[in-house]
Order: structure tokens, then C-alpha cells, then sequence
């Protein structure tokens, strides 16, 4: 019997529409092989896809429905599955810089998927400078679930270069069920079941608010706004707070900004400090979003944010994830109006003491054991985690998942960068994936395009609020460079601290009273 889908999937389904299209996304920028191999391809790419999509058996399901909405939609194989359509070509005009790659996967993303096919894309973004490749991965939070399925992305990558892709075994897909076969198979669960009976009659009530919700959206104006809003709070709460300057209509179109941030950095202040590398990389987000609504004159009457930031926790007992863990939310405050770094700090320290007594938290190191390229696919469940159980206001998402900090390879290229996408909610402006990876730590943020047009200003005030936290590691009287500081020695300059100062001129300074915190992470 075919799949059915759970009442989070439908209500995800449901959510999805032209401004608020449910997928998440990875950005991998890769090293090209050895010149005798030929590099990374489009040949290639499809060949090690071919082989591994068989791990990952959801990718090649597509949804149908049932006819009259008598349950919910189930996962069927799709008989016209076409490789060549998920992973598609594409390229950058030279020289490739990384700008133009970002307002790339920015356009790629603004795109929702085709529902009639499986739901999820591949590109892979050739003329990059260097020679090398980037693969991006659009994926709609339906597919992965951490159980029957997880991201693509995840067996995808291996510790070793592999020259040869093994030619994978022919695929037969099932056959289709019969809308007859759908209908009585709604129709003998209801019976034979009051619990999944229960679960029909949501999806029923959930597909229809997504009319509404697609509908409102078609018609603007007054009444489409409130038609939308209405089904959106019906299929999911968590819209932001009044007055939150992350809130706002969302438009189609997307910004995406990157950050790279060296491990060893945050570590060095973890160390000095005694506080998790989580609770640092929180605090540097805090500290890079006070600086940037100082820029824009949005600071005066807010002295938190409160972040949604999923956790890893411990399975339940008879827990079925092939992860090992199950994802949980927490709602943590941001101290936006705390002057001082170091006091930031210790704010979200306190704050994620209550996840780390619990008893069920998940330290970094198990995390990043997990077979394969676990951040892709814990990344997805932490997405789905603030859409299913979330009703509270909050200004923004974050989440942040510890990856291995050995190479990877995609054939015989090397993993050099990987940059999550994590899609915006309805009404939030801003939402921001951290992925530490080999060394580094890589930030994705994507914002709304029309409402957030100085996204690349709130990258160079994470830079900064990263070197103010480094700078309280020091001895009293021992001065060293701060990272602009090396890139000019190095003779690579930077105009970073010219933008900020001078944005910063524009808005008179006021500080505000020390808030409470509370913090937490997939790690």
C-alpha cells in the first residue's frame, strides 16, 4: 500500500505558495578533481545522483491525491521519473565571482517546486572562479523526515574521493494505485481506524485553508491579505510579534548572503569563556543583529529578538529517526540591546542552561559522527520542528548544526564551502542556517528582496561582532589584529569598516537595558 502522508506534510503542503514556498536548500561549492579526471560535470554529478538516489527511495515518489479529499495524499513512484529533470545544468557569466553566485541561488530559490514531479532540484553551477562547482540543492520540507528519508545532500558526500561510480542497479517503479484504489482505501481507514479518521478530517480542513491561503495571495489588497493571514494562523502560528522589525509582507523574491567564520575563532572564545560554541555563535548573531538595526534606526524600542532555534535532543523511547536523534524547538531571546559583547555572551549562556540540564541534550561530537553529511538533513527536521509545534510569536529562525571537520568529496571533488538555505516563514523577513564544516563555520541568510535590501551590511556586522567577541580573549595590553586587520597585511583590503561607520552616523546611538536570554541549536 502506498505511503500516505502525516498531517505535518499536508499542512506543508498546504503552506506552500508563491511567496512562501516550503522548500530548504544547500549550497556546496566544491574543488574540481584531478585534471586527469576531468573535473566535476554535469556527466558526473548525474552519474554519482544515479547511484546514490537509491538511499533516498522518497526522491523518487511524487504526491497524489486523493479524489475528493477523503485523506490524505500519498507517495506513489513515479513511472515517468526523469534524473535529467532534477539535476539541471546551469552556469554563471565569467568571471564567477562570489556575488554573482549568490543573486544566482537567490533567483533559483525564489522558484517553487513542481508538485507534479518528485519534489526536489539539483543544479549544478558551472564557470565559478578557480574552475570550481557549485551544486544547489532545492528541496521541499515534505520529502525529508529523518526516517524513511533523508536529504540527498547527505549520502551525497563521502570521507574519500571516489573515482569510479558503481553503475547503479535498474529501477522498477510500483505500480500506481487507481483513483478507485485511493478512494477505498480512504474509506476502509476511516473505518477500521478513529485515529487515522481524525488525521482524514484534518487534511480535509488543512488542504482547504491552502486554497484560501493561495487564493489570498492571488488577490492582494486588503482582503487578500487577511484572507491569507487567516489560513496561514490556522495551519501554523509562530508569525512575529507586533512591532518586530524582522516582520512584513513577503514577496516572491529572495536575497541570500553568505559568511565564512573560522572555527578556531569561536573556539578560542569558548575556551576563555567556558560557554558552548553554540552559545558563542548565538551571541555573535546577537551582537551582528543589534549593530545592523542601529544602522537602520530600528533598535530604539526592542532589547531582544526572540529567535526560534531548534535542538537536537535524545530519541524517545521507540523512536524511529536513522539519525539517532530527534529535533525539538526552542524559543530563545536574543539580547539585541546589550552594549556589551562579553554580557551578550553570558545572556545566552543562561539562557540554553535549561536545554543543557535537561538531560536530553545532543553534544556537538555525536552530531557530527553521523553518517554521510548529517547538517543537510538535520537543517530540513529543524524547519519542520518550527512548522509543527510553534505557535508562539517569534522575530526569526536559526539553525545551527556541527558538521564533520574532516574533508568530504563528491567524487573526486573536494567540499570546500557549504552554505544552508533556510526558507522564510509567513511574515518573517529574515531567517539564517549555520553549518560548521572542516574548520569553518559557513552562515546562510536569506531575506525578502523588497523589504531587505542591505542584507550584505548585517554579513559585515556579523564579521565584526565576531571579532568584538574574539577581542575579549585577550590580556589586558597585548593589542592583536583583528581579522580586516589581516586581510590588509595580507594585502587584501576591505571596506567593511568604512560601511559600517559610516551607516552608523546616520542613527543616533541608544542604549538600552540588559534582557533576559535563552538560547539553543541542533547542536
Amino acid at each position: 500500500m502506498a505511503q500516505r502522508l502525516t498531517p505535518l506534510e499536508v499542512s506543508l503542503l498546504a503552506l506552500d505558495t508563491a511567496h512562501i514556498p516550503e522548500h530548504v536548500g544547500t549550497v556546496a561549492v566544491l574543488q574540481p578533481g584531478p585534471a586527469d579526471a576531468g573535473g566535476l560535470d554535469l556527466d558526473r554529478v548525474l552519474a554519482l545522483v544515479a547511484n546514490r538516489v537509491a538511499y533516498t527511495p522518497r526522491y523518487r515518489q511524487r504526491v497524489v491525491a486523493v479524489p475528493g479529499r477523503l485523506a490524505a495524499p500519498v507517495w506513489v513512484d513515479d513511472d515517468d521519473f526523469d534524473l535529467s529533470f532534477h539535476v539541471r545544468p546551469s552556469a554563471l557569466p565569467r568571471p564567477g565571482t562570489p556575488a554573482q553566485l549568490r543573486e544566482h541561488v537567490a533567483a533559483l530559490l525564489s522558484r517553487r517546486l513542481d508538485r507534479s514531479r518528485p519534489l526536489w532540484e539539483l543544479y549544478v553551477v558551472e564557470g565559478l572562479e578557480g574552475g570550481r562547482v557549485a551544486l544547489v540543492e532545492k528541496v521541499h520540507l515534505a520529502l525529508v523526515d529523518g526516517g524513511d528519508t533523508v536529504d540527498l545532500a547527505q549520502v551525497l558526500l563521502d570521507s574519500e574521493p571516489t573515482s569510479d561510480v558503481v553503475e547503479p542497479a535498474t529501477w522498477h517503479p510500483a505500480l500506481e494505485p487507481s483513483p478507485t484504489d485511493l478512494v477505498v482505501g480512504a474509506l476502509w481507514e476511516s473505518a477500521q481506524d478513529p485515529v487515522r479518521a481524525v488525521d482524514n478530517l484534518r487534511g480535509l480542513v488543512t488542504g482547504t485553508l491552502g486554497v484560501a491561503l493561495a487564493v489570498g495571495e492571488v488577490l492582494g489588497g486588503t482582503i487578500g491579505a487577511s484572507l491569507g493571514t487567516l489560513a496561514e494562523d490556522a495551519l501554523r502560528g509562530g508569525r512575529p510579534p507586533a512591532g518586530s522589525p524582522l516582520a512584513g509582507p513577503v514577496s516572491q523574491h529572495r536575497r541570500f548572503a553568505t559568511a565564512r567564520l573560522p572555527l578556531a575563532d569561536l573556539q578560542a572564545v569558548h575556551a576563555a569563556h567556558g560557554h558552548t560554541v553554540n552559545d558563542v555563535v548565538l551571541a555573535a548573531l546577537a551582537g551582528a543583529l543589534r549593530a545592523w538595526l542601529l544602522t537602520r534606526g530600528q533598535l530604539r524600542a526592542r532589547t531582544t529578538l526572540r529567535a526560534l532555534v531548534p535542538m537536537s535532543v535524545l530519541e524517545d523511547e521507540g523512536g524511529s529517526s536513522s539519525l539517532g536523534v530527534q529535533v525539538a524547538p526552542h524559543l530563545q531571546d536574543l539580547p539585541v540591546g546589550e552594549a556589551n559583547a562579553l554580557m551578550r555572551l553570558h545572556q545566552v549562556a543562561y539562557g540554553s542552561k535549561a536545554h543543557r540540564s535537561s538531560g536530553r541534550a545532543v553534544d556537538a561530537r555525536t552530531l557530527t559522527d553521523i553518517a554521510g553529511f548529517a547538517p543537510a538533513t538535520l537543517h530540513a527536521l529543524g524547519v519542520r520542528v518550527a512548522a509543527e509545534t510553534v505557535r508562539r510569536p517569534h522575530d526569526l529562525l536559526i539553525t545551527n548544526v556541527p558538521g564533520p571537520q574532516v574533508p568530504l568529496f563528491a567524487g573526486e571533488a573536494r567540499l570546500e564551502a557549504t552554505y544552508p538555505v533556510v526558507p522564510l516563514g509567513p511574515g518573517h523577513l529574515l531567517a539564517i542556517g549555520v553549518t560548521s564544516y572542516d574548520g569553518d563555520v559557513y552562515v546562510g541568510l536569506t531575506a525578502d528582496r523588497a523589504a531587505v535590501a542591505d542584507l550584505d551590511v548585517l554579513v559585515q556586522c556579523l564579521e565584526d561582532a565576531v571579532d568584538e567577541l574574539v577581542s575579549t580573549t585577550r590580556q589586558p595590553g597585548r593589542r592583536q589584529p583583528t581579522r580586516a586587520a589581516k586581510k590588509t597585511a595580507a594585502g587584501k583590503t576591505t571596506p567593511r569598516k568604512t560601511v559600517r561607520k559610516t551607516a552608523a552616523r546616520k542613527v543616533p546611538v541608544t542604549e538600552a537595558a540588559p534582557p533576559t536570554t535563552e538560547p539553543g541549536d541542533l547542536g
